[in-house]
């Protein structure tokens, strides 16, 4: 993988309104997973982005907060909260610098992991480690090395050996990611801007020791 783009990128795809992964909606895996009780407790929804995971949990009647370094992604999902009617929590937190304390009971990850290189995903999984509670539950929902390049892919090994240390590999699952194709996704996915594709995806879940 080439190295993890710098959060200016983001928030920039949110300024022009151009995030491939803003969908308008949860994405279906993460509702799937929500009805099969594998979230609870104290929830952290970590690259929160427009927030729509964490506006869903809250109405829901879950405590959740939802992160993100982009500026821009908070601002918008705090609109998009108040124009939902719902009181849902947000800040602006870069996830490599998460707080030291352990506090969650379940991490929501969707389509954060998948953008570190290596260097910085193994970062990244100290910082989720540093948060949980022992027994916590991580949920990756990331896009698949078997997909179309629709984004930044990984593979299962990659999965695998992020979380071996520390952690126990619950499930890892085959499913699917939510987008809305742009400009530099025309030519690999075969459809105009504005279609909506359901690209090949792993769902992680990993139990913190």
């Amino acid at each position: 993988m080439d190295s993890t783009p710098t959060f200016s990128r983001f928030d920039d795809a949110y300024k022009t309104r151009t995030a491939p992964w803003v969908i308008g909606e949860p994405q279906p895996a993460i509702v799937d997973l929500e009805r099969a009780g594998l979230v609870r407790g104290k929830v952290l929804d970590a690259g929160c982005g427009t927030g729509e995971h964490t506006i869903l949990l809250t109405r829901l009647g879950y405590d959740v907060l939802g992160v993100d370094a982009a500026p821009t992604a908070i601002e918008q999902a705090r609109e998009n909260a108040a124009e939902k009617g719902v009181d849902a929590r947000f800040e602006v937190a870069d996830a490599m610098s998460l707080g030291a304390e352990p506090r969650y009971d379940t991490i929501v990850d969707s389509a954060l992991f998948h953008i570190f290189d290596a260097a910085d995903r193994a970062r990244y999984v100290a910082r989720l480690g540093a948060v949980c509670k022992p027994g916590a539950l991580v949920h990756v929902l990331a896009l698949s090395d078997k997909g179309r390049g629709f984004g930044p892919e990984v593979s299962e090994r990659v999965i695998r050996e992020a979380f071996a240390d520390g952690w126990v590999l619950e499930a890892l699952d085959e499913t699917t990611y939510r987008g809305v194709v742009q400009e530099p996704h025309v030519e690999a996915i075969g459809l105009p801007v504005g279609s909506v594709v359901d690209e090949p995806a792993w769902l992680a879940r990993v139990n913190r020791l």
